[in-house]
């Protein structure tokens, strides 16, 4: 699972940003089935900023924001990413030394077509 969050930051407010997302890496890459994390700067725009912080699984990543010290410092961060686009990923290719391991996704079929609270199906029909 890839966690991608992106920020526009305004060169003021680049210290307290950078700061706030170190502390954001270190929690989260600390918690079992975190995988490593990244802060990176677009090199086109000054103000574009992104997190990216990959775990083992969707799990792994759920129960990494479950902590009080995650949700008190984690959680108010990613609030302010940019919400205009989907922040998280499943992987379902990872490429290493020139190969390719290709993964089975674990979202069901019509996952983008069932709402919340209709897995057993909707309560009326469409």
């Amino acid at each position: 699972m890839l966690l991608v969050c992106r920020f526009t930051v305004p060169e003021s407010d680049v210290e307290r940003f950078t700061a706030r997302a170190h502390t954001a890496l270190e929690l989260l890459t600390a918690q079992p089935g975190c995988r490593g994390g990244r802060l990176c700067r677009a090199t086109e725009d000054a103000e574009g900023w992104l997190l990216a912080v990959e775990f083992e699984s969707m799990a792994a990543y759920r129960r990494a924001l479950s902590p009080f010290e995650v949700r008190e410092h984690v959680v108010p961060l990613l609030s302010e990413a940019a919400t205009d686009e989907p922040a998280a990923y499943e992987v379902l290719g990872e490429a290493v030394g020139g190969h390719v391991e290709q993964r089975t996704s674990l979202l069901a079929r019509d996952a983008g077509t069932v709402r919340l609270g209709e897995a057993a199906g909707p309560a009326e029909p469409r």
